[in-house]
């Protein structure tokens, strides 16, 4: 049930389990996802998918998931783009931190991408963060270094490989970027 304290009602995950829609929680303060995302965003997302998807291939004990539920704790839930998961054995959402997270930046949720999942999963020791700027054709990747995200670069055309998780993958940006360029 929701507390009210200084006007903001406070959820938790028995709350949000029961919404209808698109939702996230953080510190239990529900935020609405926008509509559907736009075509743009939905195609570079199922290029970076598919891209890790063909490289996880003898890597049994690790997955690429889109738009799947990451429950931090009772009053946190987030819905990352992407995430490349390892050993995760809970079938609802995650329960453990991705090795990697892909948030594909919309005017919409600018903000909550950078400022605040930025924070949340730097806590959470998520090992890579990558922000897509769509308009720009654009990606940001950071690294986990000694418990802070320090800036690997940004990547237009170039190829990244995550040498630090379970499997080690490449994003070939090029190639995530090519149907726009």
């Amino acid at each position: 049930m929701a507390l009210l304290a200084q006007n903001i009602e406070y959820y938790s995950y028995d709350d949000y389990k029961h919404w209808e829609g698109e939702w996230e929680l953080i510190d239990g303060v529900a935020y609405s996802m926008a509509p559907a995302p736009m075509r743009k965003h939905q195609s570079i997302a199922s290029s970076i998918i598919s891209i890790l998807y063909a490289q996880l291939e003898n890597c049994p004990k690790c997955e690429v998931l889109g738009e799947i539920d990451y429950k931090i704790d009772e009053y946190t839930t987030l819905r990352p783009d992407i995430v490349l998961t390892c050993g995760e054995t809970h079938e609802r959402y995650l329960t453990k931190a991705p090795e990697i997270v892909v948030e594909i930046i919309s005017k919409s949720t600018a903000k909550r991408d950078e400022v605040h999942k930025f924070a949340i999963y730097e806590e959470e020791n998520v090992n890579y963060y990558i922000l897509i700027y769509p308009d720009d054709l654009r990606a940001k990747i950071y690294k986990l270094k000694d418990s802070k995200y320090d800036k690997v670069g940004d990547f237009l055309e170039d190829s990244h490989t995550f040498e630090e998780t379970a499997c080690k993958v490449t994003l070939d940006f090029k190639k995530v970027f090519s149907r726009f360029r």
